[in-house]
């Protein structure tokens, strides 16, 4: 804050005072939005003008005085009120200090009395609310720890106990199965351990991410061979239920992109358009490359349960999750780091959607994107 240009709200019902009051702030460098003459117009009005500091008479009349507008403006607001006050008998002095006032200044005043309680008031007022901002900060971490924990744990859990189940089974009973069986126990731990290799190498890309360290090495690569190979991939994971389809337009076979982020992007997209989709269904992963324009612009189109307006605004937030997805697991994690890893191409990310009916992304990123 700059002190100088502290805007300071006068309220003093003696037009005489006030208007003093008034041309010594200004002639101290503070700017003055107002000087109001009761309690209730104050009130009225403060969320409109928002001052720095309230310069407030004690034995205001009318049917609130200062001090039970203090009260308010503390509970209300938190801006900061230093009192104007003559004589007070020591009842009302005694409210008046329950408000904690941030300094008095006493009538009649003298101009360094003025700059000196002020400036004061806005120091404190300053220091105090880097402090409220630092314990913000530092409840908002906590609380974000204690999210991840919960819902790391609960990621894990399925997982793990896959490998148990599947393990214990071929330990106790493996002459007894056939080998058919067995393949499939294995597969179903090797499956298993995949999840949790990916929900950790998610957690240690989110933290980069957030560190500001996530690196970026753009190498060349033919997008259109890497999305076919990816829709490969993910086509096998879905199974029969879902029809994952890839189109592309352009010439797309020399781009300088990351691979690795590009995995990132792709991979959460394609995995959400089907998880959200859990009456299976069709999957359209386009790709158009616009070499005129030096864009590639990617489109992953789903026919699931869409995303409600209200959860729009937070979608790419750590560990957002939509209202709307019951029981589906997931860790709020994906979508992040999407879009750090679209922000590292200096591309940008949209996505428009229905509820019931689908969504698509759309993924606009620079043919050539170069490594600062």
């Amino acid at each position: 804050m700059d002190m100088s240009k502290a805007k300071i709200l006068i309220v003093e019902d003696e037009t005489i005072i006030a208007l003093d009051i008034k041309r010594t702030l200004i002639n101290l460098g503070y700017a003055v939005p107002a000087v109001m003459t009761s309690a209730e117009k104050m009130l009225d009005k403060i969320g409109e003008i928002q001052p720095d500091i309230v310069l407030m008479d004690i034995m205001l009349k009318g049917s609130m005085d200062g001090v039970e507008a203090a009260e308010r403006l503390r509970k209300l607001y938190q801006i900061p009120v230093v009192y104007l006050t003559a004589h007070t008998d020591s009842k009302t002095l005694q409210r008046a200090k329950e408000t904690e006032p941030y300094g008095y200044i006493v009538k009649p005043f003298e101009e360094q009395d003025i700059y000196t309680t002020v400036e004061i008031a806005l120091a404190r007022s300053q220091a105090e609310a880097k402090i409220r901002k630092a314990l913000e900060k530092e409840k908002e971490l906590r609380e974000l720890k204690n999210h991840f924990i919960s819902i790391v744990s609960h990621e894990f859990r399925t997982p793990m106990s896959t490998i148990l189940f599947s393990a214990g089974l071929l330990e106790n009973y493996g002459n007894k199965l056939s080998e058919e069986k067995k393949v499939t126990h294995l597969q179903r731990i090797q499956t298993a351990v995949k999840q949790m290799t990916n929900l950790l190498d998610s957690v240690l890309t989110i933290g980069k991410a957030e560190a500001n360290k996530l690196e970026f090495h753009p190498t060349a690569i033919n997008l259109e061979n890497f999305c076919s190979s990816l829709v490969e991939e993910m086509q096998l994971i879905a199974g029969e239920k879902y029809d994952i389809s890839f189109s592309s337009q352009g010439d797309c076979t020399n781009a300088l992109m990351d691979e690795y982020l590009l995995r990132h992007i792709f991979c959460n997209l394609l995995s959400n358009a089907v998880k959200y989709s859990p009456n299976g269904g069709k999957v359209k992963f386009q790709l158009t490359c616009e070499p005129s324009q030096q864009v590639a612009v990617f489109r992953i189109q789903d026919e699931g349960i869409g995303i409600p307006p209200e959860d729009r605004k937070h979608l790419f937030e750590i560990f957002h999750r939509a209202s709307n997805v019951g029981n589906i697991s997931g860790t709020g994690l994906g979508l992040a780091i999407v879009k750090h890893s679209v922000e590292l191409h200096k591309g940008k990310i949209t996505f428009d959607s229905e509820v019931g009916k689908g969504t698509t992304f759309t993924v606009t990123l620079p043919l050539q994107s170069h490594s600062d």
